[in-house]
C-alpha cells in the first residue's frame, strides 16, 4: 500500500499533472507510467553494467553509445528545463516507442499510438524531480504505485480498472504453482498483475528454466497471454511485463467474451479477476459460452470461457463475487454443476468483503479447479479467510492477523485436512452433499458454529446481591452524613 510520505509525494506529482493542464485521470496515469518506465530502464541498465563490470564480461545494453544522453540520470541533470524537455519529447519518447523493433511485439503494437502530452518544460521538470524521489527499485512498490494511481479513476470498481491487491495475486500464484512448461492467460488482464506475479514466481522457484534454451524462449515468447479492451491498460501491461523481464508477452486488444475470441483448449493455466458488474446482450457473446449457461452476467460467462480455453488438465484460480457461489438462477446452478460434475473443483476460498476496499466492498471468493471433461470432484476444500494482513476498512492499514500463510500451508497438505471438523476454519465437503444442496458453494451453507454454553446466576441470588450492595451504599452515606454533622 502507498502510505505516508510516499503517498504525499505521489499526490504532489499527480497535482503537478493537473495544474499543468492534464486533467483526464487515465491520461495522467499513462504519462506518469511512461516516465516511470524511462527511469526504470535506466536503473535496470545501470545494474546490468555493474554486474558485467564485476564479472569482467562485455555488456551491450539497450542504450547505444550515441544514445547515452537519453538515460534518466543524464537528462535530469541538464542545465535547463527547456533542454530536458527537448531531449525527452523529441528523442527519449520516440526511442522508447521503437524500443522493440519487431512490429508484432506487444510492446511495439501498443506503444505505436502513444503520445507525449506533458505541455511545458517547467511541468516536466517538476514531475521528473518528483519521480526521482520514488523507490522504483522495489518491484512491490511499482505494483502498489499502479494500484494507487488507478484508484484515482472515478469509475474504479465499476469498469474493473483497478488492480487486484498484490498479496492476493501472490497467494493465488503460490496456490497453483506455475511450471516452466505452462501456457498461461489472464483474459481480463488490466495492468498484467497476475502475469507479472507468475513470471516472478518462476524466476524465484525455477531459475534453471533460463539455462534450457527451449524453456527460455517459451518464457519470453509463448508462455504469457493477456487480453483487455482498454489500450491504456494494454500499454501499461506491456511496459509492466517488459520491466519484469518478459520480452515479448502475447497481449491483445480483445473482448474475451465475444466471437472474435476463438481460443479453445489452448492454455494450461488461467489466473484472473474478471469484471463482475454489468451484463451483456446475447448478441455480443460468443455462442459457445452460452451453451453451458445461457446468461448475460459477465461473471458467469467468464467461468464458461475459462472452461473452454483451458486444455484438459489445465488449472484455473479465479476470483468471483459471492453471488456465483449461491445464486439460485438456472444459469448460476448450471455453471456450478458443470464445474463440479464434469471437471474437478478443488477449492473455494471465501474472502472478507474488505479485501477490495477502498474501490469496492463486494464479498468475493477464489475458485480453484482443473478442467478434465470427465469429472473428478470427490471432496471440495473450503477455507474461511477472516484476515489478509490489512484492516478491512477503506484505509487498509497493515495488521498482524493474516490467514494467507495458513491458506497456502493447508492447501499444500490437503491430506491433513480430511479430519477437520466443520467448526474449524477449513474443511472438506463431499460431492454428495453439494448435490443435495443444488451445488451451493457458499461456505456458510456447510460451516458449523460451535456455541459455548454460558451459565448465569440464579435471578433471586442476583437480586439478593443487589440488595446487599444497596444496603452497604446507604450505610456509607449515613456514615458520611454523621461525619459532616460532627464537623459542624
Amino acid at each position: 500500500m502507498i502510505t505516508g510520505e510516499i503517498k504525499n509525494k505521489v499526490d504532489k506529482i499527480w497535482e503537478t499533472f493537473w495544474t499543468g493542464g492534464i486533467t483526464n485521470p487515465l491520461t495522467v496515469i499513462e504519462q506518469f507510467t511512461y516516465l516511470l518506465f524511462i527511469k526504470s530502464l535506466d536503473e535496470a541498465e545501470t545494474i546490468k553494467e555493474k554486474e558485467a563490470e564485476i564479472l569482467g564480461i562485455p555488456f551491450e545494453g539497450i542504450f547505444p553509445e550515441d544514445k547515452q544522453h537519453l538515460r534518466w540520470h543524464r537528462f535530469k541533470n541538464l542545465g535547463s528545463p527547456e533542454e530536458m524537455y527537448h531531449i525527452v519529447s523529441d528523442e527519449v519518447f520516440p526511442f522508447i516507442k521503437n524500443l522493440h523493433g519487431q512490429e508484432d511485439s506487444a510492446y511495439s503494437k501498443y506503444m505505436s499510438d502513444a503520445m507525449f502530452l506533458i505541455p511545458t518544460a517547467n511541468t516536466l521538470e517538476k514531475i521528473v524531480d518528483g519521480i526521482d524521489t520514488l523507490p522504483l527499485q522495489d518491484r512491490d512498490f511499482q505494483g502498489d504505485l499502479y494500484e494507487y494511481l488507478l484508484s484515482k479513476i472515478s469509475t474504479a470498481g465499476t469498469n474493473g480498472q483497478f488492480r487486484t491487491p498484490r498479496h492476493i495475486i501472490q497467494m493465488m500464484v503460490e496456490l497453483v504453482k506455475p511450471m516452466p512448461e505452462d501456457i498461461m492467460i489472464d483474459p481480463a488482464m488490466g495492468t498484467a498483475g497476475f502475469l507479472v506475479a507468475a513470471s516472478e514466481y518462476l524466476r524465484k522457484h525455477h531459475q534453471d528454466l533460463f539455462l534450457v534454451q527451449g524453456l527460455k524462449e517459451h518464457y519470453h515468447n509463448t508462455m504469457f497471454y493477456g487480453n483487455d479492451m482498454d489500450r491504456t491498460m494494454l500499454r501499461i501491461g506491456a511496459m509492466n511485463m517488459m520491466l519484469h523481464g518478459v520480452n515479448n508477452p502475447n497481449i491483445e486488444y480483445r473482448d474475451s467474451l465475444s466471437e472474435m475470441n476463438k481460443d479453445q483448449d489452448k492454455y494450461t493455466l488461467v489466473l484472473a479477476n474478471p469484471p463482475f458488474k454489468g451484463s451483456l446482450d446475447y448478441e455480443a457473446v460468443s455462442n459457445d459460452l452460452l451453451k453451458i449457461a445461457k446468461t448475460k452476467k459477465t461473471e458467469l460467462l467468464f467461468l464458461s470461457l475459462f472452461i473452454r480455453i483451458l486444455k484438459p488438465g489445465g488449472r484455473a484460480a479465479v476470483i468471483v463475487p459471492d453471488g456465483v457461489l449461491f445464486g439460485s438462477s438456472t444459469a448460476h446452478k448450471a455453471i456450478r454443476k458443470e464445474i463440479i460434475e464434469n471437471h474437478k473443483l478443488e477449492a473455494i476460498i471465501s474472502m472478507p468483503s474488505g479485501v477490495f476496499k477502498p474501490y469496492a466492498g463486494v464479498s468475493t471468493a477464489i475458485i480453484i479447479f482443473t478442467k478434465t471433461g470427465a469429472g473428478g470432484t470427490n471432496h471440495v476444500w473450503f477455507y474461511d479467510m477472516k484476515a489478509d494482513g490489512f484492516s478491512l476498512d477503506d484505509k487498509r492499514t497493515p495488521i498482524e492477523e493474516n490467514d494467507i500463510p495458513d491458506i497456502i500451508s493447508r492447501f499444500n497438505n490437503l491430506e491433513a485436512e480430511k479430519e477437520r471438523k466443520r467448526t474449524e476454519q477449513s474443511f472438506f465437503v463431499p460431492i454428495e452433499e453439494l448435490r443435495e444442496n443444488e451445488y451451493d458453494l457458499s461456505i456458510n451453507k456447510y460451516k458449523e458454529i460451535e456455541y459455548e454454553e454460558i451459565e448465569y446466576e440464579n435471578p433471586m441470588e442476583i437480586i439478593e446481591k443487589i440488595g446487599t450492595y444497596e444496603k452497604e451504599i446507604m450505610d456509607g452515606l449515613k456514615e458520611i452524613e454523621n461525619l459532616i454533622k460532627g464537623a459542624n
